[in-house]
């Protein structure tokens, strides 16, 4: 996939979408070193222009210094600004905005101005209750982070790390059946408006995020493949 992102000729902008869990994580650091395409996800996007004290990080920096909700007017400054980064010229991908119709509309206001398009958005698809049994089973290492699961891996001798020897094992207090629910449902009432916004306009795809994770992922570079070789 390195030849892709070495022969491609226009950025690729790409939307995920899927709930805590889902896989997209995984999926879109698959992407990065696949296309050359750069993962921007609402935090990280405000952390880094507060950080570099840009024109919309400031303002960015007093709406949270208040305690407040960032606009969606600064939101979209701040990926502006971060569009016109040398190191996003393969193109991105968006994790976490749009959240709203309007957001997206306005998304599309602002990569039209840049002579760009969202080129196509990938919805993660999960059964709920198999998700919930994905999240609420896992688990940690304490001391190196090796990750294990109730069901899926457990380590090879029950309490001791496979990987350092450690006996401490720790689970996020937000991994529970109870949250894992609220989020699912937030999510898909959440989400619903941008499905169907997205797919009216014929750049939707959804995949099944219960699949194998070789199967998800070649999926998704078949999306990616044929848009960056057209």
């Amino acid at each position: 996939m390195r030849d892709d992102a070495a022969t491609q000729t226009r950025p690729v902008n790409l939307i995920l979408l899927g709930p805590p869990g889902a896989g997209k994580g995984t999926q879109a650091r698959m992407l990065e070193e696949g296309f050359g395409l750069i993962q921007l996800s609402t935090g990280d996007l405000l952390r880094g222009a507060v950080a570099a004290g840009t024109e919309a990080g400031l303002a960015a920096k007093a709406v949270m210094d208040r305690g407040d909700l960032v606009s969606d007017e600064i939101v979209l400054a701040v990926l502006k600004e971060r569009l016109a980064q040398p190191d996003v010229a393969a193109g991105i991908i968006l994790d976490g905005f749009p959240r709203t119709a309007g957001q997206a509309a306005a998304l599309d206001d602002l990569m039209a101005e840049r002579g760009q398009q969202i080129d196509a958005v990938i919805s993660l698809a999960v059964e709920d209750e198999a998700m919930v049994a994905r999240v609420a089973g896992r688990y940690t290492c304490a001391s190196c982070g090796e990750g294990y699961h109730d069901q899926f891996k457990q380590p090879a001798v029950a309490g001791v790390c496979d990987k350092c020897g450690g006996t401490q094992m720790k689970r996020r207090p937000d991994d529970n059946a109870e949250t894992v629910r609220t989020r699912l449902n937030a999510y898909h009432a959440d989400t619903a408006p941008l499905i169907d916004y997205y797919a009216a306009r014929g750049t939707l795809t959804e995949i099944d995020a219960m699949s194998d994770i070789g199967e998800v992922r070649a999926g998704m570079a078949a999306i990616v493949g044929k848009l960056t070789s057209a």
